[in-house]
Protein backbone atom coordinates (compact mmCIF):
# COMPACT_ATOMS: atom_id res chain seq x y z
CA UNK A 1 0.00 0.00 0.00
CA UNK A 2 2.81 2.25 0.96
CA UNK A 3 4.44 1.63 -2.51
CA UNK A 4 1.06 2.38 -4.40
CA UNK A 5 0.16 5.92 -2.49
CA UNK A 6 3.90 6.67 -3.63
CA UNK A 7 3.63 5.74 -6.82
CA UNK A 8 0.60 8.05 -6.87
CA UNK A 9 2.08 10.88 -5.47
CA UNK A 10 4.98 10.41 -8.12
CA UNK A 11 2.42 10.70 -10.54
CA UNK A 12 1.26 14.42 -9.09
CA UNK A 13 4.47 15.88 -8.65
CA UNK A 14 5.36 14.91 -12.22
CA UNK A 15 2.65 16.67 -13.41
CA UNK A 16 2.66 19.30 -11.52
CA UNK A 17 6.42 19.67 -12.58
CA UNK A 18 6.11 19.70 -16.15
CA UNK A 19 2.62 21.93 -15.81
CA UNK A 20 4.18 24.74 -13.73
CA UNK A 21 7.07 24.54 -15.25
CA UNK A 22 5.94 24.86 -18.73
CA UNK A 23 3.22 27.43 -18.16
CA UNK A 24 5.45 29.22 -16.06
CA UNK A 25 8.02 29.72 -18.84
CA UNK A 26 5.44 30.81 -21.30
CA UNK A 27 3.81 33.35 -18.99
CA UNK A 28 6.78 34.95 -17.28
CA UNK A 29 7.52 37.56 -19.13
CA UNK A 30 4.37 39.07 -18.33
CA UNK A 31 3.95 38.72 -14.60
CA UNK A 32 4.95 41.68 -12.44
CA UNK A 33 7.80 41.73 -10.50
CA UNK A 34 8.59 38.62 -8.33
CA UNK A 35 5.02 37.16 -9.45
CA UNK A 36 7.23 34.12 -11.00
CA UNK A 37 7.23 33.01 -7.05
CA UNK A 38 3.91 33.04 -6.63
CA UNK A 39 4.17 29.65 -9.32
CA UNK A 40 7.10 28.35 -7.72
CA UNK A 41 4.83 28.89 -4.17
CA UNK A 42 1.84 27.53 -5.61
CA UNK A 43 3.68 24.11 -6.83
CA UNK A 44 5.24 23.63 -3.46
CA UNK A 45 1.79 23.79 -1.53
CA UNK A 46 0.61 21.38 -3.83
CA UNK A 47 2.57 19.04 -3.13
CA UNK A 48 2.57 19.12 0.01
CA UNK A 49 -0.92 18.37 0.24
CA UNK A 50 -0.68 15.81 -2.37
CA UNK A 51 2.02 13.55 0.19
CA UNK A 52 -0.53 14.58 3.09
CA UNK A 53 -3.23 12.95 0.68
CA UNK A 54 -1.53 10.06 -0.81
CA UNK A 55 1.38 9.41 1.49
CA UNK A 56 -0.19 10.31 4.89
CA UNK A 57 3.40 12.59 5.68
CA UNK A 58 2.46 16.03 7.20
CA UNK A 59 4.82 18.38 8.74
CA UNK A 60 5.27 20.43 12.23
CA UNK A 61 6.81 23.99 11.46
CA UNK A 62 8.39 25.14 14.70
CA UNK A 63 10.27 28.59 14.91
CA UNK A 64 8.84 30.61 12.12
CA UNK A 65 9.06 33.64 14.35
CA UNK A 66 12.36 33.42 13.52
CA UNK A 67 11.83 34.13 9.81
CA UNK A 68 13.19 37.66 9.46
CA UNK A 69 11.51 40.35 7.14
CA UNK A 70 14.88 41.58 5.60
CA UNK A 71 17.33 39.02 3.54
CA UNK A 72 19.33 36.62 4.78
CA UNK A 73 21.06 33.19 3.96
CA UNK A 74 19.08 30.33 4.61
CA UNK A 75 21.67 27.32 5.86
CA UNK A 76 19.13 24.01 5.60
CA UNK A 77 20.21 20.12 6.53
CA UNK A 78 19.79 18.20 3.84
CA UNK A 79 17.94 14.62 4.07
CA UNK A 80 15.80 14.19 1.13
CA UNK A 81 13.70 15.88 -1.92
CA UNK A 82 11.41 17.07 0.48
CA UNK A 83 12.89 20.13 2.20
CA UNK A 84 14.03 21.05 -2.09
CA UNK A 85 10.02 21.15 -2.21
CA UNK A 86 8.40 21.98 1.18
CA UNK A 87 10.93 25.16 2.12
CA UNK A 88 10.31 27.07 -1.10
CA UNK A 89 6.50 27.69 0.89
CA UNK A 90 7.34 26.95 4.30
CA UNK A 91 9.65 30.57 4.38
CA UNK A 92 8.61 32.97 2.24
CA UNK A 93 9.94 35.61 -0.15
CA UNK A 94 11.65 35.22 -2.93
CA UNK A 95 15.08 32.72 -2.62
CA UNK A 96 17.87 32.11 -5.38
CA UNK A 97 19.36 28.87 -4.38
CA UNK A 98 22.59 27.74 -4.35
CA UNK A 99 22.84 24.36 -6.73
CA UNK A 100 24.58 22.63 -9.14
CA UNK A 101 24.64 23.66 -12.63
CA UNK A 102 23.32 20.73 -14.04
CA UNK A 103 20.04 20.62 -12.81
CA UNK A 104 19.34 23.70 -15.17
CA UNK A 105 19.77 20.96 -18.21
CA UNK A 106 16.80 18.72 -16.79
CA UNK A 107 13.98 19.52 -19.11
CA UNK A 108 10.80 21.17 -17.83
CA UNK A 109 12.08 22.50 -14.35
CA UNK A 110 15.61 23.40 -15.52
CA UNK A 111 13.52 25.80 -18.05
CA UNK A 112 11.99 27.73 -15.01
CA UNK A 113 14.87 27.88 -12.96
CA UNK A 114 16.57 30.61 -15.40
CA UNK A 115 13.59 33.23 -13.75
CA UNK A 116 14.72 32.40 -10.31
CA UNK A 117 18.18 33.49 -10.90
CA UNK A 118 19.43 30.48 -9.10
CA UNK A 119 23.70 30.42 -8.27
CA UNK A 120 24.76 27.61 -10.15
CA UNK A 121 27.95 26.48 -9.73
CA UNK A 122 30.60 23.93 -10.93
CA UNK A 123 31.33 21.76 -7.61
CA UNK A 124 34.79 20.76 -9.61
CA UNK A 125 36.38 24.74 -10.05
CA UNK A 126 36.63 24.70 -6.22
CA UNK A 127 37.74 28.22 -5.29
CA UNK A 128 35.92 29.93 -8.06
CA UNK A 129 32.73 28.13 -7.14
CA UNK A 130 33.16 29.37 -3.85
CA UNK A 131 33.76 32.88 -5.19
CA UNK A 132 30.63 32.86 -7.42
CA UNK A 133 28.51 32.14 -4.32
CA UNK A 134 29.94 35.25 -2.88
CA UNK A 135 29.56 37.96 -5.97
CA UNK A 136 26.37 36.79 -6.88
CA UNK A 137 24.93 35.63 -3.43
CA UNK A 138 25.89 39.63 -2.88
CA UNK A 139 23.80 40.91 -5.64
CA UNK A 140 20.74 38.47 -4.75
CA UNK A 141 20.64 39.59 -1.44
CA UNK A 142 20.71 42.92 -1.75
CA UNK A 143 18.26 43.07 -4.36
CA UNK A 144 15.75 42.10 -1.69
CA UNK A 145 16.08 37.83 -2.15
CA UNK A 146 16.98 35.34 -0.13
CA UNK A 147 20.41 33.22 -0.86
CA UNK A 148 19.62 29.09 0.38
CA UNK A 149 22.39 26.94 1.17
CA UNK A 150 22.49 23.56 1.68
CA UNK A 151 26.11 23.47 3.40
CA UNK A 152 26.75 19.48 3.14
CA UNK A 153 26.42 20.24 -0.86
CA UNK A 154 24.31 16.50 -1.30
CA UNK A 155 21.89 14.92 0.80
CA UNK A 156 22.74 12.51 3.66
CA UNK A 157 21.25 9.70 5.29
CA UNK A 158 19.75 10.19 8.55
CA UNK A 159 21.93 9.65 11.63
CA UNK A 160 25.31 10.61 9.34
CA UNK A 161 26.55 14.04 8.53
CA UNK A 162 28.93 15.81 6.23
CA UNK A 163 31.34 18.33 6.83
CA UNK A 164 29.89 21.72 6.17
CA UNK A 165 31.24 23.79 3.36
CA UNK A 166 32.46 27.06 3.37
CA UNK A 167 30.94 29.06 0.51
CA UNK A 168 27.77 29.98 2.74
CA UNK A 169 29.70 31.10 5.41
CA UNK A 170 32.23 33.06 3.32
CA UNK A 171 29.32 35.20 1.79
CA UNK A 172 27.90 35.48 5.34
CA UNK A 173 31.27 37.13 6.33
CA UNK A 174 31.66 39.32 2.79
CA UNK A 175 27.97 40.49 2.86
CA UNK A 176 27.32 40.88 6.45
CA UNK A 177 23.68 39.34 5.97
CA UNK A 178 22.58 36.66 8.97
CA UNK A 179 22.01 32.78 8.49
CA UNK A 180 18.65 31.51 9.28
CA UNK A 181 19.51 27.72 10.38
CA UNK A 182 17.07 24.95 9.44
CA UNK A 183 16.88 21.35 10.96
CA UNK A 184 14.26 18.79 10.13
CA UNK A 185 14.18 14.62 9.87
CA UNK A 186 12.62 14.11 6.57
CA UNK A 187 14.90 11.62 6.08
CA UNK A 188 13.21 9.35 8.24
CA UNK A 189 10.27 9.08 6.20
CA UNK A 190 11.30 9.83 2.60
CA UNK A 191 15.08 8.53 1.86
CA UNK A 192 17.50 8.71 -1.02
CA UNK A 193 16.95 6.96 -3.66
CA UNK A 194 13.65 5.27 -2.95
CA UNK A 195 10.36 6.39 -4.50
CA UNK A 196 8.38 4.85 -1.15
CA UNK A 197 7.20 7.86 1.45
CA UNK A 198 5.98 6.87 4.62
CA UNK A 199 3.45 8.26 6.68
CA UNK A 200 4.13 10.57 9.68
CA UNK A 201 5.25 13.89 10.43
CA UNK A 202 7.97 15.56 9.84
CA UNK A 203 9.42 18.08 12.21
CA UNK A 204 10.86 21.00 10.60
CA UNK A 205 12.41 23.59 13.25
CA UNK A 206 14.14 27.02 12.20
CA UNK A 207 16.81 28.55 14.79
CA UNK A 208 17.08 31.81 15.95
CA UNK A 209 19.25 33.99 13.59
CA UNK A 210 23.13 33.54 13.54
CA UNK A 211 24.10 37.31 13.02
CA UNK A 212 27.24 37.43 10.82
CA UNK A 213 28.95 41.16 11.92
CA UNK A 214 32.11 40.79 13.88
CA UNK A 215 32.08 36.86 12.79
CA UNK A 216 34.68 35.06 10.37
CA UNK A 217 33.46 32.48 8.24
CA UNK A 218 34.14 29.70 9.96
CA UNK A 219 32.52 30.68 13.21
CA UNK A 220 29.40 31.14 11.76
CA UNK A 221 30.06 27.76 9.65
CA UNK A 222 30.69 26.24 13.26
CA UNK A 223 27.63 28.27 14.94
CA UNK A 224 25.48 26.88 12.07
CA UNK A 225 26.58 23.48 12.17
CA UNK A 226 26.08 23.03 15.76
CA UNK A 227 22.67 24.30 15.71
CA UNK A 228 21.44 22.38 13.15
CA UNK A 229 23.41 19.23 14.06
CA UNK A 230 22.27 18.79 17.43
CA UNK A 231 18.72 19.87 17.09
CA UNK A 232 18.64 17.29 13.87
CA UNK A 233 19.87 14.78 16.72
CA UNK A 234 16.65 15.46 18.70
CA UNK A 235 14.11 14.63 16.45
CA UNK A 236 12.66 11.25 15.95
CA UNK A 237 15.30 9.50 13.84
CA UNK A 238 12.57 6.27 13.33
CA UNK A 239 9.41 5.88 12.46
CA UNK A 240 6.35 5.09 14.40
Amino acid sequence: MILLRSILYFILLLTSTILFSTVGTLVAWALPKDGIYWIDHSWSRLNLWGLRFFCGLKYRLEGGENIPRGSCIIFAKHQSAWETIALISLIPGPKAWVLKRELLYLPFMGWIMYYFKPIAIDRKSGRKAVEQIIDQGKERLESGKNVFVFPEGTRVAPGTRKRYGIGGALLAERSGYPVLPVAHNAGVFWRRRDIRKYPGTIDVRIGPLIESKDLTAAEINKAAEDWIESTVESLPQHRN
